[in-house]
């Protein structure tokens, strides 16, 4: 195989992807207009409906318009040979090889960022803004933006620094050593992301004394549940839309509900969606993902050292010198179809999991309470209720609230 078929087959890998979910989408848009269901007729009135409505179209429109403006970059930066124009730069910089890799990989993604924060900002400022749900000052956008390459250059950076020392001590086994580094990381980041990482955008609180920390202490006891870190986040300070999730596990476990969800939901609501989330810590699906990414990260990365340093990858970019970083694009959208395919496994098993946490608030709360709070929920984020199936099996994590209701009320 030459390095010219191996760019075209890069090439097409990209267009087919970008062709399947355009597909995929114009499919689910047709589906925009459809009678609700009979499980779910009851979530809007005829007005709300209709904004709903309007709401997925200027999504879907929005959404094309970016895809199409991001594959157009992305397709002229790989027949631009922009990766050795970069790879250059990076060179001209400095003759350390990690410097060069962080270099080349900042470059890119600071590039990429700028390219797309203005439909980032209108997304934000005009769509969300129409609809009822932005929050968000243009201050706070700006510091979050910043704040958010910050994080992703120290972490991002230091990963990456490791990961690639590992590869010049080690050689191809440097696979062996990064799933390793990656697997503690993964671990740390479950057990701290909320006590570490969300104080740096939100302020966490504890729930203040009251009837549902009442409600919530008197259900986790039941369950045999040790609860002591229930905290209350200041999501409204960047949109109307609600959540709550589970945190950490072992002696770090902690649940946070957004300030939206207290103020949408009944106490017997916000139980009940508690139900739901101490059902996916009983059913070990917070351990099970962690194990599933951390075997996938390693298969991928022993994938990755056969590969990486490949002269044909480096020629395929354009670039004379193999190299880490290099070989890491090239691979990366090599490997997308099989990262595309087990994406699609995880949403399955994550749609299986979301139906046996509803089973779990409905065996030890009742299905009602759940499903008032799903329909509260999807009416207050104006969420698509006759999405087409095959979006569903591509984009969902979850099942669909019709879907969800039928499982509850079984």
């Amino acid at each position: 195989m030459t390095s010219t078929i191996l760019f075209y087959i890069i090439i097409s890998i990209i267009i087919i992807s970008f062709l399947i979910d355009t597909y995929i989408d114009s499919l689910n848009a047709k589906h925009f207009d459809d009678e609700l269901p009979k499980e779910v007729a009851d979530v809007y009135e005829q007005e709300e409906y209709k904004k709903s409505q309007e709401y997925k179209k200027t999504n879907f429109k929005f959404s094309g318009l970016t895809s199409l403006f991001s594959i157009v970059l992305t397709l002229g930066f790989f027949f631009l040979d922009g990766f050795k124009y970069v790879d250059d730069l990076a060179r001209n910089l400095s003759d350390n090889s990690i410097v060069i890799s962080l270099l080349f990989f900042g470059i890119i993604m600071l590039g990429s960022d700028i390219l797309m924060t203005p439909f980032s900002y209108y997304k934000t400022f005009v769509i969300e803004e129409k609809f009822g749900f932005n929050k968000t000052t243009k201050k706070l956008f700006w510091v979050d933006k910043i704040k958010g390459l910050l994080m992703s250059a120290v972490i991002g950076g230091l990963l990456l620094s490791v990961i690639i020392w590992f590869y010049e001590q080690t050689g191809k086994n440097f696979w062996l050593y990064a799933w390793a580094l990656v697997a503690v990381f993964s671990v740390f980041m479950n057990m701290f992301y909320s006590t570490l990482i969300v104080p740096l955008f939100n302020k966490q609180t504890p729930l203040e004394d009251g009837e549902l920390k009442t409600e919530i202490e008197k259900f986790a006891q039941k369950v045999n549940f040790k609860l002591d870190k229930i905290f209350v986040i200041d999501g409204s300070k960047r949109s109307t839309k609600a959540n709550a999730y589970f945190a950490g596990f072992g002696k770090t476990k902690r649940i946070v509900l957004y300030d939206t969800l207290i103020n949408d939901l009944t106490t017997n609501e916000i139980v009940a969606v508690l139900a739901h989330e101490v059902g996916h810590y009983k059913r070990k699906h917070i351990i099970f993902n962690l194990i599933s990414s951390v075997l996938m990260t390693g298969l991928t990365l022993y994938i990755l050292s056969l590969f990486i340093d490949s002269q044909l990858l480096s020629n395929a970019l354009g670039i004379e010198i193999p190299s880490f970083h290099v070989g890491l694009v090239a691979f990366g959208v090599l490997y997308s179809p099989i990262s595309e395919l087990t994406g699609l496994l995880m949403n399955y098993m994550s749609r299986m999991f979301e139906y046996q946490a509803d089973d779990y608030a409905k065996e030890y709360f009742g299905g009602e309470p759940l499903i008032s709070s799903l329909k509260k929920l999807s009416k207050n984020s104006l969420s698509n209720l006759t999405p087409h199936k095959a979006y569903v099996f591509k984009h969902y994590s979850h099942p669909t609230l019709r879907e969800r209701i039928v499982n509850l009320r079984e």
